[in-house]
């Protein structure tokens, strides 16, 4: 499929220099960008190879100042980066329109189930009883839905998916490969002859609208009522959140996260990978994390950076490690000087008449 600099910059939004009949068929990075290439530069780093390029169309900053000619064909945007996405969102729901639908066999479609306009249902997949699934729906092979579980439109559940009974997926929702929705949350109530007695889990897994959830991820149902997880958030692979957890609307969690059970994330919260969370706290809105930190207590003011486990503000651990990092140094000078105050303890006295 080709497009024109043309046809891209007037989906973007985008200002030509060049010709405006370049065409590409495919996208590649600007360091491999070649003949009949789409790229883009955001960042200034790879600035260099704008130079060099053999890409038809590069998308750039609208702030870029040109060092030297160019021969690729430029798209100038406010932001190369979200331009990019931008295109490649549209690209995707182009490839949507005419991509897969129909009923594939073998496949198990309960009866009670109601299936909306052009969805697909992948081989191997099984829908249960009183299920409803909305209009552009995509189930790829191997998925599970359990009974009584939504999916609303244009949502997507990659291969391998499972979504356990009485969950409920909103609109536009994109859910990768292996990734379980609705498994039992981690409760077991100690015995006094050491043995753990299951307590059951009866509530269910929300997602709202405009979610993505990364591969691998597991989504624990609430012990009663719902685990949440608000609209527009961003979850990356290999992520654990645990029963009765609530992630605010647009936070972004990076890969390897753990989050245990009935923490509040807030909203337009950025957690780094392998950070983990315990439970029964509450994270303020706009909240930064950094990778690799343990989060032990609740975070009241809005818009903290954190790292270090336990995790504390982050200027004060750069300091820390600073100081952390000199203390080699530090103790050598602490040496020279104990060294100096035993020659002046040590020094025989001196007797001193004044006249």
């Amino acid at each position: 499929m080709q497009f024109t600099a043309l046809q891209i910059a007037t989906l973007i939004k985008g200002k030509i220099e060049g010709n405006p009949e370049a065409k590409v068929s495919h996208v590649a990075k600007i360091e491999e960008a070649k003949d009949g290439s789409l790229s883009f530069i955001a960042n200034p780093k790879y600035e260099e190879y704008l130079y060099h390029s053999s890409a038809s169309i590069i998308i750039v900053n609208d702030s870029l100042e040109l060092k030297e000619s160019v021969n690729p064909t430029l798209i100038r945007v406010k932001d190369a980066y979200s331009g990019f996405a931008s295109l490649l969102e549209k690209y995707n729901e182009l490839i949507a329109r005419t991509g897969k639908n129909g009923i594939e066999q073998p496949s198990y479609i309960s009866k009670k189930a109601s299936i909306g306009k052009d969805v697909y249902v992948g081989a191997f997949s099984y829908i249960g009883d009183n299920v409803i699934i909305g209009e552009n729906v995509k189930i790829y092979p191997g998925c599970y839905v359990g009974d009584n579980v939504v999916i609303n439109d244009n949502s997507t559940l990659f291969s391998g998916v499972k979504v356990y009974d009485g969950c409920s997926i909103g609109s536009r929702v994109v859910v990768h490969s292996g990734t379980i929705i609705g498994g039992d949350g981690f409760g077991f109530a100690p015995q006094k002859d050491g043995t753990y007695k299951k307590v059951p889990q009866i509530g269910n897994v929300i997602i709202e609208d405009d979610v993505e959830i990364g591969a691998n991820t597991t989504i624990d149902r609430a012990t009663m009522g719902s685990t949440c997880i608000r609209k527009g958030v961003k979850l990356d692979n290999l992520i654990q959140i645990a029963h009765n957890v609530e992630v605010g609307e647009n936070t972004v969690i990076a890969a390897q996260t753990g989050i245990s059970g009935s923490t509040k994330v807030g909203k337009n919260c950025i957690i780094g990978g392998q950070v983990g969370i315990v439970g029964h706290i509450h994270i303020a809105d706009g909240t930064r994390i950094n990778a690799q930190s343990g989060l032990s207590k609740s975070v009241s003011s809005p818009n903290a950076a954190l790292t270090g486990s336990p995790a504390f503000d982050y200027k004060s651990s750069l300091k820390s490690q600073a100081i952390f990092r000199n203390l080699p140094e530090l103790l050598q000078r602490l040496s020279k000087i104990e060294e100096a105050l035993d020659e002046l303890t040590n020094a025989p006295k001196t007797n001193i008449s004044v006249k």
